[in-house]
């Protein structure tokens, strides 16, 4: 399983030096932060962190607590604790609401045996958009896999299929006209077992991977 982190959920005051009294206070305990999302704009925020390698977490919570900045601290669960590896399906409502049956179906069957497995999809049309969600997966901190899902896919979802694989992020097109499944590391005809099949790659507790089945169509 993967590592996790200790995660921080933090009310702030929303002031200019807050976030670097909050990462100098980090620093200063050796910690290293893996991942950070602040969330509101309003005169109060909530900042949510990954907090690794902090040579005393104990100590780091009561330091972080005496800053004036902070409203409130608490220590959660990390996201990769909750919801785990992330599945992107991507492409046209009917497509992607087949393939994420399959890929819920098969998460659901490894996490009951441990593993923390989401599934995510964007229902999407246009050349373009499709091509930015694509390119945004490799900005996602626990996106392991992409599935495109629909009829006709190429030009800059292709390339946007390139850059994420460049990546380390692995790409399963549904067998469909243009250029796309050319590209992808697997092509599945039918969306069901697209969904399984990619789940089936990034659980711990599945013998099955891509790599081995890399360039084939089923």
């Amino acid at each position: 399983m993967e590592k996790t982190e200790k995660a921080l959920w933090i009310e702030l005051k929303n002031v200019v030096g807050a976030m670097k009294d909050i990462t100098t206070t980090i620093a200063k305990h050796k910690g290293n932060i893996c991942d950070i999302e602040q969330i509101g704009k309003k005169e109060n925020v909530n900042l949510y962190l990954e907090v690794d390698k902090a040579d005393d977490f104990d100590k780091l919570i009561k330091d972080l607590k005496k800053l004036s900045v902070i409203v409130n601290l608490t220590t959660v669960p990390s996201f990769a604790n909750v919801f785990g590896k992330w599945v992107i399906v991507i492409g046209g409502g009917a497509q992607i609401a087949e393939v994420a049956k399959g890929a819920i179906a098969e998460a659901d069957r490894h996490n009951i045996r441990g593993e923390k497995i989401s599934v995510d999809t964007i229902p999407l049309v246009g050349e373009k958009e499709i091509a930015e969600a694509v390119r945004a997966v490799a900005r996602l901190p626990r996106a392991k896999i992409v599935i495109l899902a629909g009829a006709l896919m190429g030009g800059e979802i292709t390339e946007a299929v390139k850059e994420v694989q460049e990546q380390g992020i692995p790409v399963v097109s549904l067998n469909m006209a243009g250029s796309v499944p050319d590209a992808a590391d697997l092509v599945v005809t039918d969306p069901v077992q697209a969904g399984v099949m990619a789940v089936m790659h990034i659980a711990d507790t599945a013998k099955f991977t891509i790599d081995k089945q890399k360039g084939r169509k089923y």
